[in-house]
């Protein structure tokens, strides 16, 4: 379960470094390029909407969005194991 939960945290990495990479790329029209994608930015790295009211720094939405990821990762892993121990019982 632990290569799982460093799986999920660098998921989350990966994604949080694909939305700077974006912003890097779209840094002249970043509030034009980004109107449309703001919700799926919103879901998919929420240290971006704290991001909106604090000013964070590249490597604290990192780890931010990797921390996040391995939260959700534990969650469905344990209800992933828990069903799959509830199936084998039957």
């Amino acid at each position: 379960m632990k290569y799982r939960l460093a799986m999920w945290a660098g998921a989350g990495f990966l994604v949080a470094g694909c939305w700077a990479l974006y912003a890097l790329v779209a840094s002249p029209h970043t509030n034009e390029w980004m109107r449309n994608l703001w919700a799926v930015a919103g879901v998919t790295c929420p240290a971006i909407l704290v991001g909106t009211h604090l000013p964070l720094s590249l490597y604290s939405v990192l780890a931010a969005n990797a921390a996040t990821y391995a939260v959700v990762g534990l969650i469905v892993e344990a209800l992933r194991s828990n069903r799959i121990a509830h199936n084998t019982s039957n």
